[in-house]
Order: C-alpha cells, then sequence, then structure tokens
C-alpha cells in the first residue's frame, strides 16, 4: 500500500490520532481504524518519536491529549481533509464526503435545511453533519476542527486562527398573545407579565439592551431557556417576550401579535465562523451566499455593519 508523508508524518497515524480524539480511547479509536489497542498505541508512540514531542498524557487513565496534542490533531484534520480533497481534484471525482456544519438553534429549523437542500443540487455527493449549540461552544468546536464551519452570534472578539463573515441582520421584536393585537410595545410592557430568555447566548444580553431601549422594567412571570417554549407560553397568553425574528418564523398566522419596533430597534447579526486555513473554502463560500439568498427570501437584511448591535 502507498504511504503519503506529510510534515515526515504518515497519514495512517494522523487517521489514528484522530479516531483516538473523536472516541477518547486507544479502544474506542482501535475499532474506528480495524487495528488492535496495542498498534493503536504503537503507531501514537511512533508520531509521538516523529515529532520529538509527548501527545498525550499518560499520567491520566485514559491517556488525555495535552496541549500540544489538540495542536497536532487540528493540524492532523486539515492535512487529512486536504488530501482527501486532493485526490479528488486529480482523479476527477466530484465533491464528497461529511460537511460538518454547527448552527445556532433559530437557524437550524428553517435557514440550514433549506441551504442544505440547495447545497445538494452544487454538490450531489455530499452528505451533512449538523450540531446544534450555542454560539460559544460551536466556535470552539470549529477551532477544534470538529466542525468545518459554524453559523453563530457576531461575537466580542474572533479566536485566533478563525475568521467571521457575516450573512444576515435580523431585528429583536416584542411578541404578545394575539388577543392585544393593536396595543404598542409601551402598554404591553407596562400591562403585561414578562417571560425571559435566560441562557449563557449573546441574545438573552441582546434582549436586555433592548429591554433597556424602551426604557421598562418588566414583571417577570417566566422564564425559559429555549425560544420555541418563550413561543409557546405567549401564545397561550402567559405573557410577553423580545425574540429574533426568526423566532416566530413557524408561528401560526394570528397566533401572536408583533407591535411596531420603531427606531433604533436592536439587532443582532449572524455569520459563519471557520477556520482561516480550510480545504474546503469553496464549498462553504457556497454555504455563506445560500444562507444570504435565503435569509433574504425570509425577510431578513444583509448585514449592515452600521446597524445597532447589542453586546
Amino acid at each position: 500500500m502507498k504511504r503519503f508523508f506529510i510534515w515526515g508524518m504518515d497519514l495512517r497515524q494522523l487517521h489514528t490520532l484522530i479516531a483516538v480524539a473523536d472516541t477518547g480511547s486507544f479502544a474506542g479509536a482501535a475499532r474506528i481504524v480495524h487495528l488492535t489497542a496495542s498498534a493503536v498505541s504503537q503507531q501514537i508512540q511512533a508520531l509521538e518519536g516523529e515529532l520529538g514531542v509527548a501527545v498525550f498524557d499518560r499520567a491520566k487513565r485514559p491517556p488525555q491529549l495535552n496541549a500540544k496534542g489538540e495542536e497536532v490533531v487540528r493540524a492532523a484534520r486539515q492535512v487529512v481533509q486536504i488530501m482527501a480533497e486532493t485526490r479528488m481534484s486529480i482523479s476527477g471525482t466530484r465533491m464528497s464526503g461529511v460537511l460538518k456544519i454547527g448552527a445556532i438553534r433559530t437557524v437550524s429549523m428553517r435557514l440550514v435545511p433549506r441551504v442544505f437542500t440547495r447545497m445538494r443540487g452544487i454538490y450531489p455527493d455530499l452528505s451533512f453533519d449538523l450540531t446544534v449549540e450555542l454560539s460559544e461552544r460551536l466556535t470552539l468546536d470549529v477551532s477544534a476542527g470538529r466542525l468545518d464551519a459554524a453559523i453563530v452570534a457576531e461575537q466580542v472578539g474572533v479566536p485566533a486562527g478563525l475568521s467571521w463573515a457575516p450573512v444576515l441582520t435580523e431585528p429583536l421584536m416584542l411578541v404578545a398573545p394575539p388577543e392585544t393585537r393593536g396595543l404598542d410595545a409601551a402598554r404591553l410592557l407596562r400591562e403585561w407579565p414578562f417571560i425571559r430568555y435566560e441562557t449563557g447566548a449573546p441574545l438573552a444580553r441582546q434582549i436586555e439592551t433592548e429591554l433597556s431601549r424602551l426604557g421598562v422594567s418588566p414583571r417577570l412571570i417566566a422564564t425559559a431557556n429555549t425560544m420555541p417554549s418563550i413561543i409557546g407560553c405567549v401564545q397561550a397568553g402567559l405573557g410577553v417576550a423580545v425574540v429574533p425574528k426568526m423566532a416566530i418564523a413557524d408561528a401560526p398566522p394570528g397566533s401572536i401579535w408583533c407591535p411596531p419596533s420603531g427606531p433604533g430597534a436592536v439587532t443582532r447579526r449572524l455569520g459563519v465562523i471557520q477556520r482561516q486555513v480550510s480545504s474546503r473554502v469553496r464549498v462553504l463560500e457556497s454555504m455563506r451566499d445560500l444562507l444570504s439568498e435565503a435569509a433574504a427570501e425570509s425577510g431578513l437584511a444583509a448585514p449592515d455593519p452600521g446597524a445597532p448591535v447589542g453586546d
């Protein structure tokens, strides 16, 4: 069998290292790469010898990747992916494999499935693995190489080695039970109890920013950590809430009332975060374009650098 070496490393060793990182143990990796646990250990030792550093902390059971090991795993994922796509390019094979994408919940329910469907028309041999999480966790997964890219809210700082490109802007909106139709935002917040979105996500802080803009301290009736549960509480008549526009995309007509936001409403920008060095640049560019297109069809604006954005 032909053997390829990158930076002095055998590709089989890189595949084995990635399998250990993904499964968390040498035994788990052995099942993935069809070797014995002893053979896996030998490959890792050979890799460490070529690198001149230990990549695992063997004082722990099972052995765990150390800081150097995490760095090597990130590089290994890129090398393996680049080699696979280079072979496809040379042989004329179409883009295939699994595109691992992360997304925050609000975009995962409508926009992302629509984009995946359209991407299949461009890359018919590509399949998708979708992870739904908070922006912070998704960013860590992209940085570690567990995801190719993720659709996340704008952050205060982008970690080194990553880039973030905005794809859409959406407003935060006050939503109320249908029987309040015609009432303005100020009256609703005075007379109706409030349902608060309570998570560690930046969106929760942006909602508080919007409440400050409206100059109110609402009377709390409930807290929830998912947008569907908040919308359900509003539809049931429990109270009012502030949510991003996408959160009400699936609400049946007439099931909620959204008074006009007025000038100065807080918006949030969503974008794609990915590694600065990626072998899937063209695929991810296509995904960004399709996301912007799908967002426009849903009535969401293109990114506006001058729009007020919450922290």
